[in-house]
């Protein structure tokens, strides 16, 4: 059986997340990837739209805001 927080249906490890927080404080999960990096790059663009929701970048397991 596959874990849950370390694959993907394809098989590849995808540890970085990229969650987004709406103005009512609720937190959705925007996509799964494989490096920091490449987490970073889309949180970045996505924060780079001018909306008020706030993007960032965590690794599974280990929460970057409370």
């Amino acid at each position: 059986m596959l874990g849950r927080d370390t694959m993907s249906d394809s098989g590849a490890v995808l540890p970085w997340l990229v969650i987004r927080q709406d103005d009512n404080g609720n937190r959705y999960r925007v996509g799964r990837y494989a490096t920091q990096a490449e987490a970073q790059k889309i949180a970045d663009k996505l924060d780079g739209r001018g909306h008020k929701q706030l993007y960032w970048v965590e690794r599974l397991g280990q929460s970057a805001r409370p």
